[in-house]
């Protein structure tokens, strides 16, 4: 079996197919729902005779339209008291009818939560009204064309995720687009997304409903219709194969992912994975680089390196099928939800497994939480089945995790988290030469500042900083001895200076840039 270190490759399709299947995760979709609905948008635009550029945006938009899912997802969820059972929930409404939104806010804002509870966070919600949602899918849109261009979709791709949320009538987000307004790609994908997301709900027969009722109000009427005529024999052919083969197989234009190309792509992953949540931002870059460095020094070759790096950038993919709200509990997990934790590594590797070209790296990605004496997760082995690469990972996780804030907890001192390596490892839970390597390469991380991008001040990037970790306007001025009045004018500036719109947005360029590091 190929691998992608080194000179091998893997295919395009294959990636994004993998990166659709975590977006179902995100959105709490079920399984397969973007490769089904990429399936439904080839054979509606094969039906309404769409030319190779239109069917080729018609293939993206329907396979990654959720790329952009995890910007809104810690906002969601304090609102929401969960991100994924709101997203899912939504596909199923229609949100141009008032009395539906109202009925769907009720039965999603913390259902579970104490009576007097739910009534404020409804209130809540009702108070806030539109502009709350348009913010957020605007973020998830924002944040969905910039990481489309890092995987160098093609251009209108990138530009119809900007409508993946508005309706034929206008009354969508985050801009209102109406009608011919609407790339043509982002309507099939409309009536693509919907017919999935209602077929699983209830069949062929609900999905031609639904389309007789949406026709001119949230779908284009001439994708409605052709949904309408040719539900059940479409859904039929979908259905019939192998979703993630008949995916990789349509794909208009195949690439092949190698070298550069593949850390690109695996840092795309990396970025989507840790806009989860507020104090995972940046992680799996650092937890890359420390490896990295780490690997170097217990003289591992080039080509494990690449491993190493790669299997950093990808470690937590899975995290995205955990709701935000549990990442983001200021106190202590329930027994449920540190299951919920755990399945998250699981959650990476089946994810990674059906790349050929990553099968075997997505065993070493998952190994993250795995510990020498067993007592590890998620497959709990022991030392003789983790390899040199998993224990590096596994280590520089622990390192990075600690030094990060968290939302049960400040960010801990380097002397604090050595002193709970060294101890971890002399109990046989990780490996002392991994320990000693990723230590004597955190001490030398240190570097002098660099110059801010895009003409950022000093102060503008404190301010993006706490903008990124989830503060308020109050709580940053707060934090900065200074008036949300200032915070808001250094918000504005920041945003036309990196060419932003949203938080989500912002807070992925203080990524990429490496602006979070203190």
């Amino acid at each position: 079996m190929s691998r992608a270190a080194g000179g091998s490759a893997v295919r395009s399709g294959e990636l994004f197919a993998a990166l659709s299947l975590a977006t179902d995760l995100g959105t709490g979709q079920a399984a397969e729902h973007g490769l089904r609905t990429c399936l439904i948008a080839l054979e509606l635009a094969e039906l309404a005779g769409l030319d190779a550029q239109q069917l080729e945006d018609a293939y993206y938009l329907g396979l990654l339209h959720s790329i952009g899912c995890t910007a809104d997802a810690p906002v969601t969820a304090r609102a929401f008291g969960d991100d994924r059972a709101h997203k899912a929930a939504y596909t199923l409404i229609d949100a141009g009818r008032p009395p539906e939104v109202v009925s769907y806010l009720w039965r999603n804002v913390y259902p579970t939560a104490p009576t007097p509870q739910r009534l404020r966070a409804f209130i809540g919600a009702l108070a806030a009204g539109p502009g709350f949602a348009r913010v957020n899918l605007r973020s998830h849109c924002e944040v969905g064309e910039r990481l489309g261009r890092r995987l160098r979709l093609p251009e209108c791709s990138c530009e119809g995720l900007w409508f993946v949320f508005e309706r034929w009538d206008g009354k969508g987000m985050p801009a209102g687009a109406a009608g011919e307004g609407i790339p043509i790609a982002a309507r099939i994908l409309h009536a693509a997304r919907d017919a999935s997301a209602f077929a699983a709900a209830g069949g062929a027969e609900m999905v031609c409903a639904m389309a007789e009722r949406a026709a001119g109000s949230s779908l284009d009427p001439r994708f409605a219709a052709l949904l309408g005529e040719h539900a059940p024999a479409l859904l039929g052919r979908v259905d019939a194969l192998d979703a993630w083969e008949r995916v990789v197989a349509a794909e208009p234009r195949p690439r092949l992912f190698g070298g550069e190309d593949l850390d690109q792509a695996c840092q795309v992953i990396a970025d989507y994975a840790d806009l989860k949540s507020y104090g995972t931002l940046g992680h799996s870059r650092a937890v890359a680089e420390v490896a990295e460095a780490a690997g170097w020094r217990l003289g591992l070759t080039p080509e494990t390196i690449s491993d190493v790096r790669r299997a950093a950038w990808l470690h937590d993919m899975g995290r995205v099928g955990v709701s935000a709200a549990v990442w983001e509990k200021p106190g202590q997990l329930t027994g449920g939800e540190w299951e919920q934790v755990r399945l998250h590594s699981y959650h990476t590797e089946r994810l990674l497994a059906r790349i050929p070209g990553l099968s075997e790296l997505a065993r070493t990605a998952a190994s993250d939480h795995e510990r020498l004496d067993g007592s590890g997760y998620h497959r709990g082995v022991g030392a003789e089945q983790l390899s040199a690469v998993a224990r590096v990972l596994a280590v520089s996780d622990a390192w990075c995790a600690m030094t990060e804030p968290r939302a049960h907890r400040p960010a801990r001192t380097p002397s604090d988290a050595a002193r709970e390596l060294r101890e971890q490892a002399d109990a046989g839970k990780l490996g002392g030469e991994a320990v000693d390597a990723v230590l004597e390469s955190v001490g030398e991380r240190a570097r002098p500042p660099a110059e801010p991008p895009a003409g950022l001040t000093a102060r503008e990037v404190e301010v993006l900083r706490l903008l990124a970790r989830g503060l308020t306007n109050k709580q940053a001025a707060q934090q900065l001895e200074i008036s949300p009045k200032t915070v808001g004018r250094h918000i504005e500036s920041i945003y036309s200076k990196i060419g932003a719109s949203t938080r989500g947005a912002a807070a992925l360029f203080a990524v990429e840039h490496d602006l979070l590091r203190t």
